[in-house]
């Protein structure tokens, strides 16, 4: 593991900042071209990409917090300390897609286009994210003979960073190759939802930080269980209006 990618005098460059930089520029670059090619202003969805990123590391960060107050209301200051890792997707999830929204209908775009037209770069933007997590240590798997050792933690664990990259990877190449079929609007959006927590409930059972408290799930996959059957449900609904 490297949490520390260099240091230049007293600026030192830590890997999972580094890594949240990659995704947002490949993702920016991907996403304004593909916008340039269907006729969109390519400098409104790189904003757009911007505001979901900000909106959805400020959420994550708000929700990791929530669910760990014990820690953090006797360290204050460790709340800012971003890269010391601790980003809840499902929190991201709510902020970004709220933030999406209202940037959708100020900027007059249109709307489950729009949607449809980003939902896989955020895939895409998550595996790169993860990979970041896996260098900086965090996010990291229970005990495993089978695992990856781990420095930081002194123990092999399950690289649940990893399987959770390789799972992002595979619902981006999933949801563009869906694309080309011209799908109904809305419906590459609810299957990113679909898929995304999908991977993330299963994963969740072999992390260091799952905690089943009702019928054997954790916190965090009980929001995924709502997450999923509230984007089946919009699936479903939207299908049936058409």
């Amino acid at each position: 593991m490297h949490p520390i990618l260099f240091q230049i005098g007293p600026v030192t460059i830590y890997s999972y900042g580094a890594m949240l930089a990659v995704a947002l520029i490949v993702c920016s670059l991907l996403l304004g071209q593909e916008a340039k090619r269907k006729g969109i202003d390519p400098d409104i969805i790189v904003d757009l990409i911007f505001w979901l990123a900000a909106w959805g590391i400020v959420g994550s960060r708000i929700f990791f917090v929530i669910l760990n107050f014990s820690f953090f209301k006797k360290n204050l200051f460790e709340i800012l300390m971003v890269h010391h890792g601790g980003l809840a997707w499902q929190g991201g999830l709510i902020f970004a897609s709220l933030a999406g929204i209202i940037f959708i209908k100020r900027k007059k775009l249109l709307f489950w286009e729009t949607l449809d037209l980003v939902a896989p770069y955020v895939a895409l933007g998550q595996a790169i994210g993860r990979i970041g997590c896996f260098l900086n240590g965090c996010c990291y798997g229970q005990p495993s003979t089978c695992g990856i050792y781990f420095p930081v933690h002194q123990d092999i664990l399950y690289p649940t960073q990893l399987y959770s990259s390789f799972a992002l990877i595979l619902i981006f190449v999933v949801l563009k190759f869906c694309q080309k079929f011209n799908p109904p609007h809305g419906q590459i959006f609810f299957w990113y939802f679909i898929l995304a927590s999908v991977q993330r409930f299963f994963i969740q059972f072999l992390r260091a930080d799952y905690d089943p408290i009702f019928l054997g799930l954790g916190i965090f996959q009980i929001v995924n269980l709502i997450i999923l059957t509230l984007a089946f449900y919009g699936n479903i609904y939207f299908n049936r209006r058409r």
